[in-house]
């Protein structure tokens, strides 16, 4: 999968009291489209879990270009740039609804043994869908 799409609505919820997005609620947009990302491949979040494996995320580079407003419907771009042994790095972008880009990220996602706390490799057959 090259880049998937999805799109959210800006919710007061979301917004400051100008009604402005709050910075921290860009993180939760990018989360939720790397998640629907993974559900469009069927990949299954609780089951890797059941396996005692996990997504965390190790680094994020996030970049605010210009506010999104309540009402807004933005649509946020989620493609991954590299696959490596224990993790993925992911270039995302959110567009507002005249389709001009209002926040990036570049997020390094990385394979977690939950027993042992530590990087463990993708499993394979996450590999061959992202590849």
């Amino acid at each position: 999968m090259k880049q998937f799409n999805w799109n959210a609505r800006v919710y007061y919820e979301d917004t400051d009291a100008g009604g402005v997005v709050y910075h921290a609620r860009y993180l939760a947009f990018f989360e939720r489209a790397r998640t629907e990302m993974l559900r469009q491949l069927d990949i299954s979040q609780q089951k890797l879990l059941q396996e005692g494996i996990a997504f965390v995320v190790k680094k994020m580079d996030i970049s605010y270009l210009f506010p999104a407003r309540l009402d807004d419907m933005l649509t946020i771009s989620s493609s991954i740039e590299q696959v490596r042994k224990a993790s993925i790095i992911f270039k995302q972008t959110i567009f507002n609804q005249n389709k001009q880009a209002i926040s990036t990220a570049d997020v390094i996602i990385a394979c977690v043994d939950m027993t042992k706390m530590k990087p463990c490799g993708l499993p394979k057959l996450l590999v061959s869908e992202f590849i």
